[in-house]
């Protein structure tokens, strides 16, 4: 079962279970268990931080046929805590895998550059930056990130993973309500990735480092001690693209493929 689900990240320590810490699988899976009368364990397209936000996360569950589908998402409601939302619940095909399915991950991440700092009803999911930002110059840098490269001075490596990542979109947009916003897109994202670009765009954008910089750092094959991690409140998964049903499984098995870099 597919379930389209939404939270607010800041009083909870990341996606993944972890003891003694409030997490949204832990509070999700514990929640799902209780109504459903057994134990249920969920596999999600993107394991978030601690204080990272979600309006378009996507998980999935293996569960009997006899459970109310349509029902589902009301009786959540009433269950789980106001931070955590499910949208819908739906039968999928067994070929499909949260995780190894998605064809690609969409975020977020807002920023304000104004004096005042950020709107104080967008204080929880928006950056408030001291110093004026050069859009321009952001977006000039981001287009020398785009495409597939190993983005390993840009993540946290974890043993057996690679840090190869193809990177579709990272794009920067000042609103009119003067919030900045970056628009991030790949096949998938290594730990702590997003924040590590955009971190590395804010120094460019305040004058701090050239617009080359950036870019200069995909030559290398360890993490960039020169990379600082935007903070977390101000990032949000937006969405989860995946395949028709017809090519999920084939989806699947190229994912789990370790990746190397194409000639």
């Amino acid at each position: 079962m597919r379930f389209d689900l939404a939270y607010d990240g800041t009083e909870f320590s990341g996606w993944a279970r972890q003891p003694s810490r409030r997490t949204v699988c832990g509070v999700l899976e514990d929640t799902l268990s209780m109504v459903l009368r057994e134990d249920v364990t969920l596999t999600v397209a993107g394991r978030t931080d601690a204080g990272v936000h979600a309006s378009g996360q996507v998980a999935h569950a293996d569960l009997p046929s006899t459970v109310d589908v349509a029902g589902l998402p009301k009786r959540l409601a009433r269950a789980l805590p106001t931070d955590v939302r499910v949208f819908s619940a739906r039968v999928v095909p067994t070929a499909f895998d949260a995780r190894f399915s998605a064809l690609r991950r969409h975020y977020e991440y807002r920023v304000s550059d104004t004096a005042f700092g950020a709107h104080p009803l967008r204080r929880l999911d928006t950056l408030a930056w001291p110093r004026p930002l050069d859009v321009s110059a952001m977006n000039a840098a981001a287009l020398l990130l785009l495409g597939e490269h190993d983005f390993c001075a840009f993540c946290k490596r974890r043993e057996g993973a690679t840090t190869i990542r193809e990177l579709q979109r990272l794009e920067l947009a000042r609103g009119n309500d003067d919030v900045i916003t970056a628009f991030v897109s790949a096949d998938a994202f290594c730990h702590s990735m997003v924040r590590s670009l955009i971190g590395a765009l804010l120094a460019v954008g305040e004058g701090r480092k050239p617009v080359e910089w950036p870019g200069s750092l995909l030559s290398l094959h360890a993490r960039s001690s020169g990379v600082t991690v935007a903070p977390a409140h101000g990032l949000c998964l937006v969405r989860v693209d995946f395949p028709e049903d017809s090519e999920l499984a084939a989806r699947a098995e190229a994912t789990r493929k370790v990746r190397t870099l194409s000639s």
